[in-house]
């Protein structure tokens, strides 16, 4: 049976865990849940493709402040959008 509870912890040691910070113990244990996570799997690939291509970006604001915008909604990053499209 699959315990959204324990994904909510590990998903919590998980920038930790990217970034390679996190203890060994802990990456063992985010490794070990993957193997049989496969939403885990997918929110830790997501997070590790979108590092990358922000690292490779090639100068600030070098995405178009529409695709921007949409982006930082489907993340739910509402409040760093800038200007009047930014929610209260």
């Amino acid at each position: 049976m699959h315990d959204e509870r324990r994904c909510r912890e590990l998903l919590e040691a998980l920038s930790g865990y990217v970034d390679g910070s996190a203890s060994q113990a802990v990456c063992h244990e985010i490794q070990n849940h993957l193997k049989d996570c496969p939403d885990c799997t997918v929110v830790v690939n997501t997070l590790r493709k979108t590092i990358s291509l922000y690292h490779r970006k090639e100068a600030p604001g070098s995405l178009p402040d529409e695709v921007r915008d949409r982006l930082f909604r489907a993340l739910n990053l509402d409040d760093l959008i800038p200007g009047p499209t930014h929610k209260a």
